[in-house]
């Protein structure tokens, strides 16, 4: 590799793009696992939305500029085909087919925010699960595809978020940090009408 910074600058705004993604990647399912198991206090629940959502969307400009910036990586030189289509690329393509389907999958499921009403609520909801795999996916593809993925910084920085999102994720199946539901009042019961019965006159 030559000295020079400029003969791989594709490379490094590729990677630049690609830890600034995975780290928003991050963020944004923190965000939405501490939502869904209720940990964020009600009153900062809309602020939280609102930084979730932003998140998400830049995280997917981000990954955009990551596999937008190959293109120009005269030792890579992946083509249109490479960075779109899973297991084209022949560079270690089990781990950069795992990047192209995160990719695919976080264009799926960031912008439905914007198409929960047309969706349902419910619906929405089950299609919103599936962004932990987004996480994972990214950081299979990050470990196995990254040419400095045995440095220390970076598996710090791909990992750090592992233990939390194991205890929210838990959290959150297990049902804990839920409120209890507000007691009900007790239904009236419901009033007999007496019924008088007419007695005979012993007189």
């Amino acid at each position: 590799m030559s000295p020079a910074p400029v003969q791989y600058l594709w490379w490094l705004v590729s990677r630049a793009s690609g830890i600034v993604a995975i780290a928003l990647i991050s963020l944004s399912v923190l965000l939405g696992l501490a939502m869904a198991a209720r940990v964020v206090p009600a009153s900062r629940k809309r602020g939280a939305v609102a930084l979730h959502e932003l998140v998400a969307m830049v995280a997917l400009l981000a990954i955009a500029a990551h596999g937008a910036a190959l293109l120009g990586d005269h030792w890579l030189r992946p083509g249109l085909a490479g960075i779109t289509i899973p297991f084209a690329l022949g560079y270690r393509p089990g781990f950069t087919a795992s990047g192209i389907l995160a990719g695919y999958m976080a264009l799926l499921l960031g912008p439905s925010f914007y198409a929960r009403r047309r969706l349902g609520a419910r619906r929405w909801r089950r299609l919103h699960r599936a962004t932990p795999v987004v996480w994972v996916l990214a950081v299979v593809h990050t470990l196995g595809s990254g040419s400095d993925a045995g440095t220390l910084w970076l598996r710090a920085v791909v990992l750090a978020p592992v233990v939390p999102l194991a205890y929210l994720l838990v959290l959150r199946v297990l049902g804990g940090g839920r409120r209890s539901p507000a007691p009900r009042s007790p239904r009236a019961l419901p009033v007999r009408r007496l019924t008088t019965v007419p007695v005979d006159d012993p007189g």
